[in-house]
Order: structure tokens, then sequence, then C-alpha cells
């Protein structure tokens, strides 16, 4: 049985805030930046083990999630809502 990572635990150690001007964004600490990457080279070079290709998977669905929430951020601090 395969072993799903739910990407919801991954956000108490890879999640940071920060402030850019007016805006609040989430962004992905150093450390999870840093994973993920690593994590991307190793799938290019077809060597990720099936429990890493689940993390990879886990930490791209956060990264879609935060990134529509910044985006959603952005545009209503443009006066865009």
């Amino acid at each position: 049985m395969t072993t799903v990572l739910k990407p919801s635990t991954l956000i108490p150690e890879g999640l940071q805030v920060q402030q850019i001007n007016n805006l609040t964004l989430f962004k992905f600490t150093n450390e999870l930046g840093e994973r993920m990457q690593t994590l991307l080279d190793k799938k290019k070079a077809d060597d990720l083990s099936p429990d890493e290709a689940l993390e990879l998977e886990a930490i791209g669905e956060l990264d879609e999630i935060f990134s529509y929430i910044n985006a959603v951020i952005a545009a209503r601090g443009q006066g865009h809502s």
C-alpha cells in the first residue's frame, strides 16, 4: 500500500508569510524550496523513488495552492476584486 503525503503536513515547516509592499503573501521556506528543486532535478534524471515522487506531488500541489492565493491577494491589493 502506498502512503499518501498530504500537502497540509508540509505547512508547519515549509511555509513563511512575507510582506511585499502592502501585501502579505505565502511563500515556501528556503528549505522547502530547495527540497522541491532537488526532487525536480532527480525527476529529470529519472532517479526519483516512489516516496520522493509522492513528496514532489504534495509540494507541487501546495505550490499551486499558494500561487492561487497569492494571485487573489495581489489582485485585491491592486484594487481588483
